[in-house]
């Protein structure tokens, strides 16, 4: 991943568990749009208590994952009006037999134990409607046993380790409406899963299929199809028979072609064709008006397909490492697009054409050859992400300034022409909440980044910086100071009163105060050094200022002894003198 991109955590597509990854903005975005947020979370926990420990006869909701419990409580299972159990990352190696005692279990979650094989009891839960056995190394013998339960809706066996799925699953299991099957070894589907006729969703990413399974292509129910990430080489001509099919995933695969026939897919909206041996779009696919969000990244088209330009309800478009040299006029007709990514092309200009997507919010043409920005950019006055780099600016592209909404840049240059100076107008960007300006020759920095009072990220690792200006410490929503790789040897000494920051790296600069000792303890030891520094330098101040005012009053005393030493009299004895000779003084008789 590109330095200063920012990793963060997001849903698995099948709407299990957290991952930290580290993907470009532009990527994560993508994944979200197309897997997560349009796709409805599984059984939400939204009858727990706030006492997790809180059970009585008529629990109907017990949450205990997380636990490390090595078996099920026994006192669990006397609950018998329980609907919702959630047993997920523990260390259960068995399902009791009295599991058949929650005749009323709706929703079971027993992911990420260390199951290998299902009692038979399991498949007397007959109102069971979603269970999950994900992250569990499962004997495909012990499967059968899940046969029995005819009321089941949602089943989720990702990453157990399956060569094969049983038949006959498939064929007594007739209510299934998902089926998730990531991140096994199959290489393809039972004959029987054609009788799954409710079947909504099936997710077999992560799998070793080198045929498509044309079994889905008789399940007219079907909405969602992820087979991304297998070794399929081509799509049968009978995928036009889902005419329901709503988001089709076949990244990662080995497809140089798509079939006509999946302009008969009338109601797709989401498809992500990312990372195949694609030039082309079969032209027929321009019927498909409903067209939101495309993924085509990784494919050799050279030049854009006409047909994209008119799916002009586009939200999202990816087109990242596409060898594009520019794009068509008839673009600008996107004009409802949120999100594009051109990063990682041949564009050796910016497109003129994207000034006129007024709804543009994400943009990234990140590892291209743009030497400059047109003055028309201000016109995208809602776009908030902006990256650019790996470009070829020969110097900072002001046009940046005139984005009243930015709130991320990215411009660090660890490919192209590398920038010498940021001009004191990026102050005029005050949404600007991440600066991203690693990679560069910059010596200093403006002094109107204090001013800047959204800023929380700034990323100036890789540089040439030997100070920084003291009203970077006026920048108090700053989180995140990254300073890497420079050629500091000091901080400002009010840098501590930067209250909010969590993260501050001074690695690889010559630090002489902080010392580098204190720089490789954290954010929190070179703040504790510094206020330590700055409350010395206080006191050592009014120590210094109390001496001299006492030098100063010690002279002022000394001055009158060393006169009369010297038998000099005072201005006073002087004037009572002139009185004596000349008139006498006021007061006096003569």
């Amino acid at each position: 991943c590109r330095p200063g991109w920012p990793g963060t955590h997001y849903v698995d597509h099948a709407g299990l568990e957290l991952t930290e990854i580290h993907l470009p903005i532009v990527e994560l975005y993508f994944k979200i749009m197309s897997k997560e947020i349009l796709k409805p979370e599984p059984f939400p926990k939204t009858r727990q208590r706030n006492d997790p420990h809180w059970i009585t006869d008529r629990t109907f909701f017990i949450d205990g994952s997380n636990q490390s419990l090595m078996t099920v409580p026994s006192e669990i299972l006397a609950l018998k009006d329980l609907e919702e159990l959630h047993l997920e990352n523990n260390l259960i190696a068995e399902i009791p037999r009295d599991i058949q005692h929650l005749k009323n279990i709706k929703v079971l979650y027993l992911n990420k134990n260390k199951l290998q094989s299902l009692c038979p009891e399991l498949g007397t839960l007959s109102n069971l409607e979603g269970l999950d056995l994900s992250g569990n190394p499962l004997l495909a013998s012990s499967l059968p046993a899940l046969s029995r339960l005819r009321t089941l809706r949602e089943l989720r066996l990702y990453r157990a380790g399956l060569g094969e799925v049983p038949g006959v699953i498939c064929k007594s299991l007739h209510h299934l409406e998902l089926f998730g099957l990531e991140g096994n070894q199959l290489e393809h589907l039972p004959e029987e899963i054609v009788n799954q006729t409710k079947l909504r969703e099936i997710y077999l990413k992560q799998n070793q299929f080198k045929v498509f399974p044309r079994e889905l292509c008789v399940l007219c129910n079907l909405e969602i199809i992820d087979l991304d990430e297998n070794k399929l080489k081509a799509i049968p001509e009978e995928i036009g028979h889902l005419t329901k099919l709503q988001k089709f995933y076949v990244a990662s695969n080995h497809l140089s072609f798509l079939p006509e026939s999946l302009s008969q897919c009338s109601k797709l909206s989401v498809m992500d064709l990312s990372h195949n041996f694609l030039h082309s779009l079969p032209l027929t696919l321009d019927q498909l008006t409903e067209m939101t969000e495309v993924g085509l990244s990784g494919n050799r088209l050279e030049k854009l397909p006409r047909l994209v330009c008119r799916w002009t309800s586009l939200h999202l478009l990816y087109l990242r490492d596409t060898t594009l040299r520019g794009l068509r006029r008839s673009f600008k007709r996107l004009v409802n697009l949120c999100f594009l990514d051109l990063s990682q092309n041949h564009m050796d200009h910016f497109p003129m054409q994207l000034c006129a997507l007024k709804k543009l919010e994400i943009l990234a043409m990140d590892d291209n050859k743009i030497g400059q920005l047109p003055s028309e950019l201000g016109s995208l006055s809602k776009l908030k992400i902006l990256g650019l780099t790996g470009n070829d600016f020969t110097s900072f592209p002001e046009a940046i300034f005139s984005l009243p909404s930015l709130e991320k840049l990215y411009i660090g240059q660890d490919q192209g022409t590398k920038l010498s100076y940021v001009p004191e107008n990026i102050g005029n960007l005050q949404s600007l909440k991440e600066l991203y300006i690693e990679n560069n020759h910059l010596e200093y920095l403006p002094t109107s980044l204090g001013s800047m009072r959204n800023l929380e990220v700034l990323d100036c690792r890789h540089n040439l910086l030997r100070q920084l200006p003291d009203a970077i410490c006026q920048a108090q929503d700053l989180r995140e100071l990254l300073l890497e790789d420079n050629l500091l040897t000091h901080l400002p000494e009010n840098l501590d009163q930067l209250v909010n920051i969590k993260v501050l790296t001074l690695m690889d600069n010559p630090m002489e105060d902080p010392p580098m000792d204190v720089c490789t303890q954290g954010s929190e030891a070179i703040r504790k050094h510094l206020k330590e520094n700055r409350i010395r330098k206080i006191m050592a101040r009014k120590i210094q200022a109390w001496w001299r005012g006492t030098v100063v009053q010690k002279r002022s005393r000394e001055e009158p002894v060393k006169a009369q030493k010297k038998g000099k009299t005072s201005p006073k004895d002087k004037k009572g003198k002139k009185a004596a000779k000349g008139k006498p003084a006021k007061g006096n008789k003569k």
